[in-house]
C-alpha cells in the first residue's frame, strides 16, 4: 500500500516548509553524500549511539563483515572524524539517507502527509515539531540498541523518525481523510488512519525483532515508532 497524494481541498496555504525539507533531504543526498557515494561524509555525519552516549566521537578503520543471513562477507567504510559536535549529528543525520529507495520513500511520504500538517499548526510550528520529532526518533533509537545489547557503533541516518511524527500529527488531525494509494496494480482510495495504521503496524511487528536481538534488517525501527 503505498500513498500517492490525499484531499488537499481544505488547505489554505502553500506548504513552503514541506517543500524545503523535500529540497534540502535531496541537496544533502545528491551534493554531500554523493547519491549514496561519499561514504566518508556519510559515516562522519551519521548518529553513533556510541558517541551520543559517551559524548565523545569515534573514529574506526574500515573492516570486513559477514552477512549472518547469506554469509556474504563484505567491507564497511570506518566512522571517520566528525567536524561537529556528535549531538549535532542528531539533526544533520535526519537530512541524511542510505540510498535512492530511502530517500524516494521517506520524501513520498512527506511530500503526501506533510502539507496538510503544516497548513493547520503553521509553519514555524510544524518546522519545529519535525525537527524535535527527529530527535526524539534518534534517541530512542540509540536507547534501544543499548538496552537490546546492539552494536553501538553502528551508524543511523534518514528522515525517517520526523516524518513517523508527522504521519502521527497526520492521523491525530485528519483521522477521517481519504488519502489515494496504490495498491497492487489499482489505485484507491482509503482513510488516513487506514494507511498509517498499516504503517505503524508494520513497524512495531519489524521493531520486536530488534528487541529481540534481532537486527531489523538494518532499518532503526525503534526511531520510526519513537517518532511516532
Amino acid at each position: 500500500m503505498i500513498p500517492i497524494g490525499d484531499d488537499n481541498s481544505d488547505r489554505r496555504s502553500r506548504p513552503i516548509v514541506t517543500w524545503a525539507l523535500i529540497a534540502l533531504n535531496v541537496l544533502v543526498f545528491a551534493v554531500f553524500q554523493g547519491c549514496g557515494a561519499n561514504d566518508r561524509f556519510t559515516y562522519a555525519m551519521s548518529t553513533v549511539p556510541q558517541e551520543i552516549l559517551t559524548g565523545k566521537d569515534l573514529v574506526t578503520a574500515d573492516r570486513t563483515v559477514t552477512d549472518p543471513s547469506t554469509g556474504q562477507r563484505y567491507s564497511v567504510p570506518g566512522l571517520g572524524v566528525t567536524p561537529i559536535s556528535v549531538y549535532l549529528t542528531l539533526i544533520v543525520s535526519m537530512f541524511m539517507h542510505g540510498g535512492f529507495a530511502h530517500i524516494a520513500g521517506n520524501m513520498l511520504f512527506l511530500f503526501v502527509f506533510g502539507d496538510n500538517v503544516e497548513d493547520r499548526i503553521g509553519r514555524v510550528r510544524f518546522l519545529l515539531f519535525y525537527l524535535f520529532c527527529g530527535v526524539v526518533a534518534s534517541l530512542a533509537h540509540v536507547f534501544v540498541s543499548k538496552w537490546t545489547g546492539q552494536d553501538l557503533a553502528v551508524p543511523s541516518l534518514g528522515a525517517s523518525g520526523a516524518i513517523s511524527g508527522v504521519l502521527g500529527a497526520y492521523l491525530l488531525l485528519f483521522p477521517k481523510k481519504r488519502v489515494r494509494v496504490l495498491l497492487f496494480r489499482f489505485i484507491t482510495k482509503v482513510p488516513a488512519w487506514v494507511v498509517v495504521g498499516v504503517w505503524f503496524v508494520f513497524q512495531v511487528v519489524n521493531g520486536l525483532g530488534i528487541l529481540g536481538g534481532g537486527t531489523g534488517g538494518g532499518v532503526a525501527y525503534a526511531a520510526h515508532v519513537g517518532g511516532f
